[in-house]
């Protein structure tokens, strides 16, 4: 288009439209000279409005819809494992035993084997092995027979001694309770007799069970001793060759854990036991030798055992010597207590075992709640081997940059 004066002039891009165009986000001014920005709108194109398109999941659930289902399949696999064990909780419990009495002997048949061939120290152990448990049932056996008579005595005229505390302030119990107690209890034995006799009976099939598992346990402890390192070689050959070195260290993880605790566990049980048996002898308490050996094998159930098995040494010593020797019982209860968790664990299982005492708690009662006492002694060193092997195959984190 030309002017008056013959020029050129030039068009206007906002009322032709083939100028160079303005970018987006511009600004135009309007008829009133106020600048609004400039919007352009795809010419055919009309915006989804639809319920339910553009939103978004958030983060957060994101990941904890990851974890949760993730959980739920750990979870599950985990029952159907220890539904799998439960099925054969014969075979399991023989097989843990026999791990045990593996990581007791092991470091002596390894001695011996330097001398002699490995064969013949295997035998030479577990033989040894044998006749220091049988010695020492034995000699429980003797102490019991042999205070028998006078502990019933002193028994009989410490529950007359409880008697007349009870009728005493600040119980003021009624004259005659206790005995009508024993009277009623006497009733119901002889009115139960029968089911009595067959829950008797079916514990000499219990017994049966115990003396399988017992020999299973002997049977298998024996090949780990001879042959232990040549069986894990053959399990390790035949997994893939990308998943041998994982598994070959989570196995040895896992086996220096459950050794470390199971000789610390021994340690700590000795030395209980060493402790109690010096004080209930010292304060004259009969069955103090039997009583010593209870709180040996109840300190294998870490933080519940050995206060159950000194309440059963102050009852004992209420009994027989009255309320103050049980009030020193008591007392030996929190000082053993003490000991124990404050100065032999950190001591003795440290390096094996790293677990807060709170974990080992509730390890314990799980374990308990699970499968009884057998399950509150299984517990602590599942859960030790399990922790260790996942620290072997946790992957670090990478350094920040």
């Amino acid at each position: 288009m030309r002017n008056r004066s013959g020029g050129e002039r030039e068009r206007s891009p906002d009322v032709h439209g083939n100028g160079p165009r303005r970018p987006r986000g511009t600004t135009r001014r309007t008829a009133r000279g106020v600048r609004a920005p400039s919007v352009r709108r795809a010419r055919g194109r009309v915006p989804d409005r639809s319920p339910g398109k553009g939103a978004e999941v958030s983060p957060i659930l994101r990941v904890v819809a990851g974890y949760a289902w993730r959980l739920i399949i750990v979870g599950a696999a985990a029952y159907a494992i220890f539904a799998a064990l439960g099925r054969f909780h014969l075979v399991t419990l023989a097989v843990f035993l026999a791990l045990v009495l593996t990581a007791l002997l092991e470091p002596a048949v390894s001695l011996l084997s330097r001398w002699m061939p490995r064969s013949a120290a295997v035998a030479i152990g577990l033989v040894v092995g044998i006749l220091l448990l049988f010695s020492i049932l034995s000699l429980i056996g003797a102490t019991v027979a042999g205070e028998w008579d006078g502990l019933r005595r002193e028994f009989v005229g410490g529950v007359q001694r409880i008697e007349r505390w009870f009728e005493g302030p600040p119980v003021h119990l009624r004259p005659g309770t206790l005995s009508d107690l024993q009277s009623r209890l006497s009733r119901f034995v002889t009115s139960h007799r029968a089911t009595l006799i067959s829950t008797a009976l079916s514990g000499v099939g219990q017994a049966v069970a115990v003396l399988t598992v017992g020999v299973l346990a002997l049977f298998c402890s024996i090949f780990f001793l001879h042959s232990g390192d040549r069986m894990w070689e053959w399990f390790g050959g035949q997994l893939p060759v990308g998943g041998r070195q994982p598994v070959h260290a989570a196995g040895c993880a896992a086996w220096f854990t459950f050794t470390g605790y199971t000789r610390g566990i021994v340690v700590v049980a000795a030395i209980n036991a060493v402790l109690v048996g010096a004080g209930l002898f010292a304060l004259g308490i009969p069955l103090a030798l039997p009583l010593a050996v209870l709180e040996f094998f109840a300190a294998f159930i870490p933080l519940v055992g050995s206060p159950v098995a000194l309440a059963i040494a102050a009852v004992v010593a209420l009994a027989a010597k009255g309320p103050v020797v049980a009030a020193v019982v008591v007392l030996l209860i929190v000082v053993i207590g003490q000991i124990e968790g404050h100065v032999l664990h950190p001591l003795v299982m440290s390096r094996a075992v790293r677990l807060h005492p709170v974990v080992v708690a509730l390890t314990v009662i799980c374990g308990s709640v699970t499968a009884g006492v057998l399950g509150a002694v299984v517990a602590v060193p599942m859960v030790s081997v399990a922790w260790s092997v996942y620290g072997v195959l946790r992957v670090p984190a990478e350094p920040a940059s």
